[in-house]
């Protein structure tokens, strides 16, 4: 999916049915815990942004529960695909949802400052150590209240599923072959601990969860 030359129509497939396994592993309530917590101890708005927001499910979907629930978010969305920017601007307006998408080379440029929320779900297994170390260290510089990692863990298991996950939630052949993929380029939890130590993310914890998946949380001190 990372290649470039996709034809739209199979790269928008595939972001259809990333969005599906999405929501199928909890990742939007898994990173929406915090970022409520979060809004409720500072008693504000908090603006949000999604690092690598593919076809923009995540973003579109944390705006849509914020609205629900009566916490107050601007979300946006970067990632470096204008194929996957598109396609999510079309998904929010379909959706109605108010959410911004811009596209950003996050390896290569600082993210933007001024978001008290900086996320991102399924990028970092893409990245080699250092990058994802740099990643990490570009989201601490850009001075979030709140940092949200959700990806996918190195493991048999993890292999398994996602071999299977993909076949049954997609017919998408990107997503049947990038899933098992995935799971071998990605990080195992002490790999992950380490990158945190890595990047001086003081604080930061690393949580196991289902589907053979963690969520990397770091708050900024009071």
């Amino acid at each position: 999916m990372d290649q470039p030359g996709i034809a739209p129509d199979v790269h928008h497939g595939a972001l259809q049915g990333l969005s599906r396994i999405n929501r199928f592993s909890g990742t939007v309530g898994a990173i929406w815990k915090p970022i409520a917590e979060t809004q409720q101890r500072l008693g504000r708005p908090l603006r949000v942004l999604d690092v690598a927001c593919g076809g923009g499910d995540l973003a579109i979907s944390l705006a849509r529960r914020g609205s629900r629930r009566g916490v107050p978010l601007e979300v946006a969305g970067c990632d470096l695909s204008d194929v996957a920017i598109d396609y999510a601007r079309q998904n929010a307006a379909r959706q109605a949802v108010a959410a911004n998408f811009f596209r950003a080379d996050v390896l290569a440029q600082p993210l933007p400052a001024g978001y008290d929320v900086i996320c991102s779900s399924l990028f970092l297994h893409h990245l080699e150590t250092d990058d994802a170390a740099n990643l990490l260290r570009g989201m601490h510089a850009a001075g979030p209240q709140l940092i949200l990692i959700s990806d996918l863990l190195r493991t048999r298991l993890g292999y398994v599923l996602a071999w299977t996950g993909c076949r049954v939630l997609t017919r998408n052949r990107l997503c049947r072959i990038d899933g098992p993929l995935s799971v071998r380029a990605a990080f195992r939890v002490a790999e992950v601990v380490d990158l945190v130590a890595q990047c001086g993310l003081s604080g930061a914890r690393v949580e196991k969860r289902w589907p053979e998946r963690f969520l990397l949380v770091w708050e900024a001190s009071p």
